[in-house]
């Protein structure tokens, strides 16, 4: 079979297809190294995500997933403590999936930022996105997985290379099935030297620019931004001076350190989630893209629901 995509998605897909005894090559327009899934920040944390049901479905048996990947330190995944906050509050309280875990508990006194009206102590996973798409590279070619780096014209011609078809191909799917539900929301982080902050903190808000930052080691991934229809992926100067600024004014260790870089990626947004399944020129084309910024926390949930879309009607 075939799978579109080399993303947290394309990957995740294919190690969970590979690894039942599938034989799956994975068709790439970028090494795994530099597509958005390489820029996230990345947490399993809140997510609008929608349809809400089958989003917390995934969450949760992606969270499950991250809990066994973090007892061992080579996959880039941490259980890390941290704070949700928010400056005007939050719609429901835990806020999304962060209702799944146990022994989330309020912000205290003393423990909010200034200017922040609630807040949520919790652990939950980190990735550290370079490492771990690495890790899964690794894992889908020792379990017999064929990477291939070279796009596809169209689905036309993916169904003639393979009878089944998993597009996983993010905003390039916009294009490739002429879906223009699909749109980019562009995100700037700032990579930093870690000055020795241990736990994250995300704020949550309905504007285009807030502040976060996930420790990964000696590395710090600031965040963030959010523009919706911007195809760039070159670093703004002004967004980034905009992110150190927020993220210093609630962390004063994060004043004059080091910058390692700043990053750029192209969320795949869309109204929904499109995981579902048609026929294409005579193939079955299993659709999984549209994750917006959520696309690592609900990876491992997607990746085993195409899984049972295929298995099934191959019995």
């Amino acid at each position: 079979m075939l799978v579109l995509g080399a993303g947290v998605q394309g990957l995740s897909t294919g190690v969970v297809l590979a690894e039942s005894g599938c034989r799956v090559r994975i068709r790439t327009a970028e090494h795994p190294q530099e597509t958005t899934s390489a820029v996230a920040g990345a947490i399993w944390g809140p997510t609008s995500l929608h349809p809400v049901e089958r989003a917390r479905r995934w969450a949760a048996r992606t969270h499950a997933v991250f809990l066994d990947l973090a007892a061992h330190p080579e996959t880039g995944v941490h259980s890390t403590l941290g704070t949700v906050a928010s400056r005007t509050g939050f719609p429901e309280s835990p806020p999304g999936s962060l209702g799944l875990l146990d022994g989330v508990r309020p912000c205290g006194a003393g423990e909010l930022p200034s200017g922040f009206a609630v807040g949520l102590r919790a652990t939950v996973p980190l990735v550290d996105m370079p490492r771990y798409l690495e890790y899964l590279t690794n894992r889908f070619l020792e379990a017999g997985g064929e990477l291939v780096l070279g796009p596809v014209s169209g689905l036309a011609e993916a169904a003639e290379e393979s009878p089944l078809v998993v597009n996983c191909t993010g905003v390039a799917a916009r294009e490739l099935v002429g879906d223009p539900g699909v749109r980019p929301v562009s995100g700037h982080h700032v990579v930093v030297d870690n000055p020795g902050i241990e736990e994250y903190f995300v704020e949550l808000g309905d504007t285009g620019e807030w502040a976060s930052y996930m420790p990964h080691g000696q590395r710090l991934v600031l965040g963030g931004t959010a523009v919706e229809h911007d195809w760039s992926r070159t670093p703004d100067s002004r967004a980034a001076e905009g992110i150190l600024r927020r993220c210093g004014a609630i962390q004063p260790l994060l004043h004059d350190v080091r910058i390692r870089g700043t990053i750029v990626g192209l969320r795949p947004t869309s109204d929904a989630v499109r995981l579902h399944t048609e026929h294409f020129a005579g193939a079955r084309v299993v659709h999984n893209y549209g994750h917006g910024g959520s696309g690592v926390m609900v990876s491992w949930g997607c990746a085993q629901e195409v899984a049972e879309l295929v298995l099934a009607e191959a019995r």
